[in-house]
């Protein structure tokens, strides 16, 4: 396409129609393929032509999702999952083996934690982990048997910020690959691909599909690592359902306009969190407070939908604050329309010692707020009354 605008891209690419000539791209909901001959079948399933054959595999939906998401982030081509956590495993079990050492943000999501202390470790693969606000961390803790690193920027529920480009290069002298959880940022807002990361993932869970209906992960990068990431997943098996690709491709034509919002009210909230009484402590990217607020200004249009808070008083308070919310929804997803609040220290992060959690900045008072589409008013009434 001639347009290059975020917007008329995520909504104009899709599928090639049918001969029923369908303005909406169908559904394509089959498991596997008619092939025209036996000859058609061997020359598929040999590689020596494209063309679908079998659903967990490849779909005429997921294709698209794929095609999507390459372009809007600046990749060369993706791979889809069946969650945003199948996607980071795949990654992870695609590249590494035993004996080698993955370099890690220490401020990941709680499951992805649970991957490289438990699930990883017991298969020989060994970690370390650097703290995104500290840059000699990450050139001293590469070791020779370094083969990733792996951050999401920002960081889940800290906001912590790295410079991309930076790692990129310290990333590339080591003949490291760079991976990067952009689940937070989406294509929309940062583009990890284009400012030297190797591999990029989503959980299309979150603002992706932005409506809280369905499940999905979303691996990007250059043909030849996708092409390994494919060998893995074909076999292994974590396919994205035709259905959950259909809605999340139908919901990246709305990502740009529902971003807009989500950033908009969601630097109000901090704004307005960042002079209240009770509260001991803000993070959001765009905040001039945030310690890494010209990186985050460098790499990302804007500062996203998540506002995380530290109010005093700890667990007691932080759970009495939830309890008052009469809008906001309690729940451990974000992403969503609906503005929600989360305590990340007894749900998302409850697996980690308390200690781990204070190391990424989770304190009993910590509360996680997904910032949703509600007015602005409705949505600062109601975290004022809960904390009043």
């Amino acid at each position: 396409m001639e347009e290059e605008n975020f917007e008329t891209l995520a909504i104009r690419l899709q599928a090639e129609r049918t001969q029923y000539k369908e303005h909406s791209v169908p559904l394509y909901l089959t498991s596997s393929y008619k092939f025209d001959d036996a000859e058609d079948m061997r020359a598929l399933f040999a590689n020596e032509k494209e063309g679908n054959v079998y659903s967990r595999y490849a779909n005429p939906n997921t294709t698209e999702l794929i095609d999507k998401m390459s372009v809007l982030e600046g990749a060369e081509t993706g791979w889809v999952t069946a969650s945003g956590m199948a996607a980071i495993f795949t990654t992870l079990a695609t590249f590494l083996k035993s004996g080698d050492h993955v370099l890690s943000s220490r401020s990941v999501f709680g499951s992805t934690h649970q991957l490289l202390n438990n699930v990883f470790a017991k298969w020989g693969i060994n970690y370390t982990y650097a703290d995104l606000d500290k840059p000699e961390q990450w050139e001293n803790n590469i070791q020779p048997n370094t083969k990733m690193i792996f951050v999401e920027t920002p960081s889940n529920p800290g906001i912590d910020i790295i410079d991309l480009e930076w790692l990129a290069k310290l990333a590339k002298q080591h003949n490291v690959l760079l991976t990067v959880d952009n689940c937070f940022a989406t294509p929309y807002l940062q583009q990890p691909i284009k400012l030297g990361a190797d591999i990029s993932i989503h959980s299309a869970t979150k603002f992706i599909d932005g409506q809280g209906r369905t499940l999905g992960g979303v691996i990007l990068g250059s043909n030849k690592l996708i092409k390994e990431i494919e060998g893995f997943a074909r076999h292994s098996g974590p396919a994205m359902s035709p259905f959950n690709a259909w809605l999340l491709s139908k919901s990246l034509e709305t990502l740009a306009v529902r971003m807009d919002r989500h950033c908009e009210n969601a630097l109000k909230v901090a704004e307005f969190l960042q002079n209240h009484k009770s509260i001991k402590r803000v993070m959001y990217p765009f905040l001039p407070s945030h310690p890494q607020y010209e990186i985050a200004k460098k790499q990302m249009k804007q500062g996203g939908g998540i506002v995380t808070m530290v109010i005093e008083g700890g667990v007691e308070v932080a759970s009495a604050f939830m309890n008052k919310l009469k809008m906001f929804s309690i729940s451990a997803n974000l992403g969503d329309t609906r503005s929600i609040a989360t305590h990340p220290a007894t749900s998302t992060h409850s697996k980690l010692t308390e200690d781990e959690r204070l190391q990424v900045g989770i304190e009993q008072g910590t509360i996680r707020l997904s910032i949703g589409l509600e007015h602005i008013n409705d949505i600062l009434e109601d975290i004022n009354q809960a904390l009043a």
